[in-house]
């Protein structure tokens, strides 16, 4: 069966929580209201689905984000402009099927028209090879590393430069076309757009 990759949608968001909170120790743990705060302003929020079934899911947000995260914050202090992976979590049922890949390949589809980098981190606890032999084989190199505050885990700080965003910004700048494979999810603002009440309406 394919795997689809697609934007989040609300009812599934604790199926999402459930996902991040059982992925172990190397991702770090969420709650409903950090959840709910992602849902809602998050440029990147989608899950994989596969035989019906979600799959996983990858979180990221642009360099400009008002984003509480340390670990973005060291990107931010070092790099202008740039995508940051925040989370990828895939269902332990699904490692090793594809979905890790296919994450990777959307959103680098995704970041390269509108960012010259993207980022994220591996903590280095644990078995590792794996994920970081996965990041170099997507051409990410690492350049720093920093421990956590919180727990006193190490993470190596990495990086990837999209070779294709140089020719975008030159060609189109800011004004990309509007068709559906490139089209930027849509974020909600909480202070914006109350969720319906359910009530109706005169």
């Amino acid at each position: 069966m394919s795997i689809v990759v697609r934007d989040v949608r609300e009812h599934e968001l604790d199926s999402v929580l459930a996902l991040n909170n059982a992925a172990g120790p190397v991702i770090l743990p969420l709650d409903s209201a950090r959840l709910r705060h992602f849902y809602e302003t998050a440029e990147y929020f989608r899950v994989a689905e596969r035989e019906g079934t979600l799959a996983g899911f990858l979180i990221g947000v642009g360099s400009d984000a008002e984003h509480d995260s340390r670990n973005f914050q060291w990107f931010r202090d070092r790099y202008p402009h740039f995508f940051y992976i925040d989370r990828v979590v895939v269902a332990s049922r699904r490692r090793g099927g594809g979905v890790g890949r296919a994450f990777y390949a959307d959103v680098q589809s995704h970041a390269e028209l509108r960012y010259p980098l993207v980022t994220c981190e591996v903590f280095l606890e644990g078995v590792t090879d794996p994920v970081l032999l996965f990041h170099g084989s997507f051409g990410f190199r690492e350049v720093g590393q920093r421990v956590l505050v919180r727990n006193g885990m190490r993470a190596a700080m990495l990086m990837k430069e999209l070779c294709s965003y140089p020719w975008v910004r030159d060609n189109y700048g800011g004004n990309l076309p509007d068709v559906p494979w490139i089209t930027q999810r849509h974020v909600l603002d909480a202070r914006l757009a109350p969720r319906p009440t359910g009530t109706g309406g005169p």
